[in-house]
């Protein structure tokens, strides 16, 4: 083999860690707070993000805590469960080849005819390989440059009907693609899969997906959705009122009941029940959730001026004035307005 004859090339593709401070950063949330909502010490938090394997517990409580930190940040916890494993597997693998069983074993050079293969021809063959190579990668670079990025949405179909307040968005990309829905970026897998949940407003939503690669060349494509639950959203708000009203000297429990909406959207929102996750996902605009607890409720939103709270039955408008994030915003039976 002829030194030089390979040239080393950088690959662009995140690692577990990376992809996981990248979510953490799109979101503003800071590692305490991940950390008290998700129960994993902040300690194996930085080890995580930084790809310290070895500082970490079992793999038993390793895929215990990905599926918790996937579960808040909002994307499917299949696939970082599996980014986990290929990269440790990569990583034992390397530990093997520095340590090998038997390092003082011989190796015996092997003999090959001169008359067969002379010096000459094996440098001719390397140059034409390297060339060949050379031509191959630059013909696929220029045609990466020249064309838009393949987007395939496999879920939901075009101008379907939902009665849900959710639809799930499901496709496939180029893995080195950045990937976003309704302007927010989407975690994209190393096949170029993805999987979101959105949240729904009543009657016709248009989701925006939009692919676009590293020579900034896009691909979108837009979905209509209808949703049907008007009337049934309608008649279970109607219900709520008057079962509000007419329990309101018999429950003893003073359940807290809370009606998120979102406007203008797309919005990123986690809302937390009594201290247990229960939504984290983007809501589009005029999308509206409902959520109770028995003590409290959390809320942590990515816009906060777009982010309005119907609290035990009160409009309180907005959480705030400020069009940054809001974290932490807690309403529980003290809560006065």
């Amino acid at each position: 083999m002829i030194n030089g004859s390979f040239t080393k090339k950088k690959v662009g593709t995140l690692t577990l860690g990376e992809k996981l401070r990248k979510l953490r950063s799109d979101r503003r949330l800071a590692l305490n707070e991940v950390s008290r909502v998700t129960r994993i010490q902040i300690g194996y938090l930085e080890s995580l993000e930084a790809g310290d394997y070895d500082k970490l517990p079992a793999d038993v409580y390793v895929k215990g805590f990905l599926r918790s930190y996937s579960e808040f940040l909002g994307v499917d916890e299949k696939i970082i469960i599996k980014l986990y494993e290929k990269e440790k597997g990569i990583k034992k693998n390397l530990e093997k080849s520095k340590n090998p069983e038997d390092p003082k074993a011989k190796i015996e050079p092997i003999n090959i005819s001169s008359f067969v293969f002379t010096s000459r021809k094996i440098i001719f063959t390397f140059v034409i390989l390297a060339v060949f190579t050379a031509f191959f990668f630059l013909y696929k670079e220029i045609g990466n440059f020249a064309s838009t990025p393949r987007l395939i949405i496999a879920s939901p179909a075009a101008n379907a009907e939902v009665n849900g307040n959710s639809v799930f968005v499901e496709g496939i990309t180029d893995k080195d693609a950045k990937l976003f829905i309704n302007d927010q970026p989407i975690l994209v897998n190393d096949d170029g899969k993805f999987r979101e949940l959105i949240t729904l407003q009543s009657g016709v939503n248009v989701i925006n997906i939009k692919s676009v690669s590293k020579f900034d060349k896009e691909t979108v494509e837009t979905v209509s959705i209808k949703n049907k639950a008007e009337e049934m959203v309608a008649g279970e708000t109607a219900n709520n009122e008057e079962n509000r009203e007419e329990g309101a000297v018999e429950n003893d429990s003073k359940e807290i009941q809370m009606e998120i909406r979102v406007e203008p959207g797309p919005v990123w929102l986690s809302v937390e029940s009594d201290g247990n996750l229960v939504f984290s996902g983007t809501m589009l605009s005029g999308a509206i959730q409902s959520f109770r607890a028995k003590e409290k409720i959390s809320i942590n939103s990515g816009k906060a001026n777009a982010t309005f709270v119907k609290f035990n039955g009160k409009d309180i408008g907005a959480l705030s004035q400020d069009p940054g994030a809001v974290r932490g915003a807690t309403f529980t039976n003290d809560t006065k307005y």
